[in-house]
């Protein structure tokens, strides 16, 4: 298999990237890849890209997207001022799931992290998702919270 390539996502790359969040049980439920995109989606990665303090990830093989993550930063008092990193909305395409790939890209996500200064990285995960679970246990994460989500809009 080639290596990947990772980069930071533009406007262009918005399409596929709702493809990839919609390439599952549940995201399949809750996101809308019809085209064109809601607005809501083109707002909303405007307001990443110009946030200094978010990262859109885009992963690539041989000029292909197969993967996406966001990284925000975020600074805190707690911990001595330390910033975390938190990573939200990681996903593989389903035909190339199991080869390594998730790993890659999230060891990379840690990397940016560290270089930004964060002295934490943080990320939450749907229960159901059992083979992300072990993914993120195998790559050092502990479950040390209770994670809660209010829905409100």
């Amino acid at each position: 298999m080639h290596r990947p390539n990772f980069r930071r996502a533009v406007h262009d790359d918005l399409p596929i990237i709702v493809k990839l969040l919609a390439d599952d049980e549940l995201g399949a439920r809750r996101e809308d890849i019809r085209q064109p995109l809601d607005q809501a989606y083109l707002s909303a990665f405007a307001a990443i890209d110009r946030d200094p303090n978010q990262y859109a990830l885009v992963m690539e093989i041989e000029e292909t997207i197969v993967g996406y993550l966001q990284i925000s930063f975020i600074p805190g008092l707690g911990h001595k001022g330390r910033w975390r990193g938190q990573i939200e909305n990681v996903r593989i395409a389903s035909d190339r799931r199991g080869n390594g790939l998730g790993t890659a890209m999230i060891r990379w996500a840690i990397g940016r992290c560290q270089a930004r200064g964060c002295g934490l990285v943080q990320l939450t995960t749907d229960k159901s998702r059992d083979s992300a679970l072990r993914l993120y246990e195998r790559l050092g994460f502990v479950a040390t919270h209770q994670g809660m989500k209010l829905v409100i809009g």
